[in-house]
């Protein structure tokens, strides 16, 4: 039997970009796994950016209306265990150990009848269906990995509501290069008859979600920017109300200072509300504590005073920094401490901070392993864009430190990467615990 750590390090080793297996091969696991997924009501989420925080705002109203609930999300940013969450606690090393060995002894005796070997995020996926099936979950909600048409997620055949979230350009060597070709792949996951939840502010990405649902015959419901608007904010959060005419109106408090994410609540509200409109379960008063009691991490998230870090890294997630960023800066000094990985496009990230903010100053680390890009890289494009005061400090332990000296009364945003952002929670966990 493996320990917690063997068994960690084994998913670890499982390649994460082989050829993906088809979803007759996951069905089958879950069949031979005793169909987890039959047990439980699943709200299905896809997406390129929000589908972490309209999965996190779902569970966190489903919780409050004291529904056993659990949350599939990736990627993690420290520990494994961040993808299982039940009832808002991170699932146990014991029960994830319990759930690993499970569907290892039916990978083992799947695998003499000639099945592949699940790949990491399929096992993933299989290892957490059976956590939720052990734990007795009756909501689960669902993120897709990459994509949705061919995610191990959509082996899923009868989720009570599916949520698209909004669609940009990422990930295009597997999905596609323009935007309606990442819709089709997103829209994958409408199921007949299912109700789907949209975000309606991109045409192009609009008309593949509606010919997909109109085939699907799944009631569509649209969710435009004029559908929510602000009562008030203050440094810590956002007032807002919500008239979408799919239900009467509703006022809303989120604790965040990302305007974004007032559209992210509004796709998860609707969702349940289509999802409860024949019950009438949930009240005003428990979306309302669902709303302003999530918390994701990871994106905008104050880990401490004047201290926020975001996991943006792609064009629409750096857009959506620099609007938030832009409002904060007329009221505080901003640092920035700032680190990226290779695959991504940094340099435009790079261009578009520059030309949108005015920071005070620029720290630039190293994080990711093999895909680290050296500090020279940043640090060199930052000059390019007009930056003044800049140091690269490869060491994030000792970058972050500096950021934290440097800011003073201002604000720090730590942007660029999920690994920055995971890297940041360990260094602050550590701290905690006395390491």
């Amino acid at each position: 039997m493996m320990t917690y750590q063997e068994a960690v390090d084994y998913i670890e080793e499982t390649p994460k970009f082989t050829k993906k297996n088809s979803l007759d091969h996951t069905r089958a696991f879950l069949k031979r796994l005793g169909s987890p997924e039959s047990r439980m009501k699943i709200l299905h989420v896809a997406g390129t950016n929000g589908k972490g925080s309209v999965c996190s705002f779902l569970a966190s109203m489903l919780h409050a209306a004291g529904k056993r609930t659990g949350l599939f999300t990736s990627p993690h940013l420290v520990d494994i265990n961040e993808r299982f969450v039940i009832d808002e606690e991170q699932v146990s090393d014991e029960a994830f150990l319990k759930a690993f060995h499970k569907v290892m002894d039916c990978v083992g005796v799947m695998k003499e009848e000639g099945y592949p070997h699940p790949t990491y995020f399929e096992l993933l996926f299989l290892i957490g269906m059976v956590i939720f099936k052990e734990a007795g979950v009756e909501y689960l909600v669902l993120e897709t990995g990459l994509g949705g048409r061919l995610d191990a997620t959509n082996s899923v055949a009868h989720p009570v509501v599916t949520v698209l979230t909004s669609i940009s350009l990422d990930h295009t060597e597997y999905l596609g290069h323009t935007v309606a070709a990442i819709a089709g792949e997103k829209a994958g996951i409408i199921k007949e008859g299912v109700p789907v939840i949209y975000d309606a502010s991109c045409k192009e990405s609009e008309e593949v979600i509606l010919a997909k649902a109109h085939e699907m015959h799944a009631p569509a419901y649209g969710i435009r920017p004029d559908m929510y608007k602000i009562l008030g904010e203050t440094e810590k959060s956002i007032d807002f109300s919500i008239d979408c005419g799919y239900y009467e109106s509703i006022s809303l408090s989120i604790s965040s200072v990302a305007e974004y994410q007032m559209k992210n609540a509004t796709e998860a509200v609707t969702a349940i509300r289509v999802m409860d409109r024949e019950k009438g379960e949930f009240t005003d008063e428990m979306i309302r504590k669902g709303i302003s009691g999530m918390r994701w991490q990871g994106r905008m998230e104050t880990v401490l005073p004047g201290v926020i870090i975001d996991g943006g890294h792609n064009e629409a997630g750096v857009e959506e920094f620099v609007k938030t960023a832009k409002r904060l800066e007329k009221d505080y000094p901003v640092t920035l401490l700032f680190a990226a990985v290779g695959d991504k496009d940094y340099r435009h990230m790079i261009e578009t901070i520059c030309r949108e903010l005015r920071l005070e100053r620029v720290i630039v680390t190293e994080v990711g392993g093999y895909r680290s890009v050296d500090v020279k890289e940043p640090k060199g494009l930052f000059e390019q864009f007009g930056q003044k005061e800049i140091k690269a400090i490869p060491d994030v332990k000792e970058a972050f430190e500096e950021a934290l000296r440097e800011k003073g009364d201002g604000i720090l945003f730590c942007v660029g990467s999920l690994y920055l952002v995971g890297s940041i929670k360990k260094i602050l966990r550590d701290k905690e615990d006395g390491k």
